[in-house]
């Protein structure tokens, strides 16, 4: 008796363990059927944005030219002191594979990359090629013959540009983006005032991008507000109004633009008519231009978000504030617009963030003066191919994105994931 009394929670202890286990069994199933479902997705952002944007942080920072064609010269600059230039060895050892190089025309890759350090030097590179001592020159003379060709490589600055370009990993193209460059010793210093073009881009994109933000916000609150408080079917309506824009592609849009903000065009056909202006002003390829061309496109990605939110707050909440006494302006302003940031903080993050990367609109309705930085990435990608350049501007508005990110997420707590 005695032992079945005592086999009794055994049983029971055994079939609550067994239980356990079916159920962490089932949740492991569960887990992993999840993770199937969404691994397309997640193999999808890896191969099209993760290495993508891994292999672009690789460009900024890759050094290769010199070390695949000359390889032996790459590592007698590295060996190299960089006082005053270099000894006969090092010397011979660049004449001999520039001799090779030209030879078989992979110097060109060469003087490019030396041309990005000091504008010129291709010329200087090719034409020494071209007229290299010859082979039985001692190494002693080299020096002299090479002055003979060209008086740079008397001067220190293009074999300094060499052991620039020696080593496998590069700030070159970083620097540059920001305006900076090494000095003969190593040392950061400014670019030359010539030379120092991309920290005033930057600062138009961002104050471009403030700016259409700023409207887009004006004319985005009301337009979200309208939509939340009209009834469904109304506001349905609307709605598609909204949405519309997004059925056109963005450049069929900005060309649009173009059309009717041309001197010839509607908006100044309208104004001359109805006496607004007596002469026809210009309107497009300048500031004006950009601006009325983004905020047309971006506006959709600032009533979405605040819309989201507005829908969410129940009209009871200003009724009540409205029976307590509060007048309007500032029921509205206790009440309703702190509910609403959530919206508002997301939107202006998104529609930031979204004008930071426009090419399109600013390239076709704005002049030289408003170029913003996404067309110098692109100048820099398809015109001049200059890779290092265009990866190393494009990681620097990655790493502004990242950091209005972070500080978007640290500032409202994640709301913008939240969204009401």
């Amino acid at each position: 008796m005695s032992v079945a009394v005592s086999a009794g929670p055994v049983a029971e202890g055994e079939r609550d363990g067994c239980l356990g286990a079916s159920l962490r069994r089932a949740e492991r199933a569960q887990r992993v059927r999840a993770l199937l479902l969404v691994l397309p997705a997640i193999v999808f952002l890896v191969v099209a944005f993760v290495v993508p944007i891994l292999s672009m942080l690789v460009v900024a920072v890759q050094n290769p030219e010199l070390r695949d064609v000359m390889p032996r010269t790459a590592a007698a600059m590295i060996a190299w002191d960089g006082a005053g230039v270099p000894p006969p060895a090092t010397i011979a050892v660049f004449v001999g594979e520039l001799r090779q190089a030209t030879a078989d025309g992979s110097i060109g890759r060469v003087a490019r990359r030396l041309n990005y350090g000091i504008p010129g030097f291709r010329s200087v590179l090719l034409r020494t090629g071209r007229s290299l001592p010859p082979p039985e020159t001692p190494d002693g003379d080299l020096l002299a013959a090479l002055a003979g060709i060209d008086s740079h490589w008397a001067d220190s600055p293009y074999w300094l540009a060499l052991k620039g370009a020696a080593p496998a990993v590069t700030d070159f193209y970083l620097l540059a983006a920001a305006d900076l460059r090494r000095a003969a010793r190593g040392a950061i210093v400014k670019a030359p005032p010539d030379q120092a073009v991309f920290i005033t881009v930057f600062a138009r994109t961002f104050w471009v991008s403030l700016v259409v933000t700023a409207c887009c916000l004006l004319l985005g609150y009301p337009i979200a507000h309208l939509l939340a408080s009209l009834p469904p079917r109304r506001g349905n309506l609307l709605m598609i109004l909204v949405l519309l824009p997004f059925w056109t592609s963005v450049l069929v849009r900005t060309t649009a633009w173009l059309v009717l903000l041309q001197r010839e065009g509607v908006v100044n056909d309208l104004a001359v008519r109805l006496g607004i202006t007596a002469t026809r002003i210009e309107l497009v390829h300048n500031r004006f231009g950009v601006y009325v061309a983004m905020v047309h496109i971006l506006l959709p990605f600032m009533v979405l978000p605040i819309y989201s939110v507005m829908r969410r707050i129940s009209p009871q909440h200003m009724h009540a504030a409205a029976s307590l006494g509060a007048p309007p302006l500032f029921a509205f302003r206790k009440v309703y617009l702190p509910q609403s940031l959530p919206g508002v903080t997301g939107g202006c993050l998104l529609v930031f963030i979204l004008g930071l990367g426009f090419y399109v609109t600013p390239a076709l309705v704005g002049g030289g003066a408003d170029q913003l930085i996404s067309y110098f990435i692109a100048l820099f990608a398809n015109e001049i191919v200059n890779w290092g350049m265009a990866a190393a501007l494009s990681a620097i508005l990655l790493g502004i994105v990242l950091v209005l990110l972070a500080t978007h997420q640290w500032l409202f707590r994640g709301e913008l994931m939240r969204l009401g």
